[in-house]
């Protein structure tokens, strides 16, 4: 178990926290600021039919389209007794509805994209920043003295590792592995 945080210490991850969430909710912001009034539309009515008013709106229209046309309620005379407009009419609303969806998708792909890059650098970042510390700290201990047991592991971690060099092993591996190459 952790020891307590002090107050200060709660003080300066929270101010952190806070600058950090704040950042994140002015970059949305931002993106959200930035769409058209299309892609606005388009969200509207993904959310519209991805809700339960939706549901709830189709049960009644389709619950009483098929009570008036199957004669159930007289005081209105039957204007599709065999359903065909209403096999249309569905038909038409879920191609819309599917082409909403899909562009919203696209948009949310869009921002994950931003998102993957953007934590990908990050990890780039804290691994040079990790290599380069890795180093100083191997060589302050070389410098004291201090003998250290795993010195090879050491000197391979000390190295930089490119992202073209890691995508390029992936894609080696993901090749060898279709063609079922044994690997190196």
């Amino acid at each position: 178990m952790s020891a307590p945080r002090s107050e200060q210490q709660q003080s300066t991850i929270s101010r952190r926290l806070d600058r950090n969430i704040e950042a994140l909710l002015k970059r949305r912001e931002q993106e959200a600021g930035q769409s058209s009034r299309q892609e606005r539309a388009a969200d509207a009515i993904t959310r519209f039919a991805g809700s339960m008013m939706f549901v709830y709106l189709h049960l009644l229209v389709v619950t009483l389209w098929i009570v008036v046309n199957t004669g159930l309620l007289p005081l209105i005379p039957a204007f599709d007794p065999s359903f065909v407009i209403l096999a249309m009419v569905a038909s038409v609303e879920a191609i819309f509805i599917s082409t909403f969806v899909l562009i919203s998708q696209n948009r949310m792909a869009e921002a994950d994209d931003k998102r993957a890059d953007l934590n990908l650098q990050i990890c780039l970042l804290a691994e040079h920043e990790a290599t380069e510390v890795l180093t100083l700290v191997s060589a302050i201990a070389e410098k004291l003295g201090v003998e250290i047991e795993t010195r090879e592991e050491l000197e391979e971690l000390k190295e930089q590792v490119t992202p073209e060099e890691v995508l390029d092993e992936i894609e080696e591996k993901m090749r060898r592995r279709e063609t079922n190459t044994p690997l190196a």
